[in-house]
């Protein structure tokens, strides 16, 4: 009986014990989770951008590994990739380019239909698009320097085509080496290279007509 009684107490010891925890101290401390950064669409325009009555399927742009990630890419020499260690973006770097270059077409409002490749959308233009730059770089002086480099391939459908490319790029300082700096620095750059894209894309489709 003696033992029956040890072995209970036991039990109800470290039931007691864990009911003490507060639901906060069972789960992982915030303080290790990374922080999260959004970028946004380009939504102004020179009002000389054409109105064009094509539809448009954005592909997924393609990048290197080392740019398809949630983290955020820093080079401290032009050969030495690394990241920085707590903060991340809210989605990989493709799906998330991908979702602002349709957004800033959507903004554009001179297009009749943008969508994603993969919805069933039929499409007269499919943009194919890399990622060739899309990171932060201190090569001068250790300042943090933004760098957005996007090729821009259009394609006309149903001949696939390729009707037109182009490449934007952009270099944009951060105030100070902080990310509340680096963000909308880099939230700059990549709104002048969506613009670039936007502008050639529509005028490409004019041409082409």
């Amino acid at each position: 009986m003696a033992r029956t009684i040890t072995r209970r107490s036991l039990v109800l010891g470290a039931g007691l014990v864990l009911a003490g925890c507060s639901a906060t101290e069972l789960l992982p401390q915030a303080e290790n989770r990374p922080d999260l950064y959004i970028l946004t669409p380009k939504s102004t325009f020179d009002q000389s951008l054409p109105t064009v009555h094509w539809q448009l399927a954005v592909d997924l742009p393609v990048a290197s590994a080392g740019i398809d990630s949630g983290r955020i890419a820093l080079m401290h020499t032009p050969m030495q990739l690394d990241y920085y260690a707590r903060a991340n973006w809210i989605d990989r770097v493709p799906a998330m380019v991908q979702s602002l270059i349709i957004e800033s077409y959507e903004n554009s409002e001179r297009i009749v239909g943008v969508g994603r490749v993969s919805v069933n959308l039929r499409a007269d233009y499919v943009l194919v698009t890399e990622l060739r730059e899309f990171q932060v770089e201190y090569f001068a002086g250790g300042q943090p320097n933004i760098h957005v480099q996007i090729n821009a391939k259009l394609v006309k459908f149903p001949e696939r085509v390729i009707v037109g490319n182009m490449t934007s790029e952009r270099e944009i300082a951060a105030e100070t080496n902080t990310m509340d700096a680096i963000i909308p620095a880099f939230d700059e750059a990549l709104g002048k290279v969506m613009r670039d894209i936007v502008n050639w894309s529509l005028g490409t489709m004019v041409q082409a007509a």
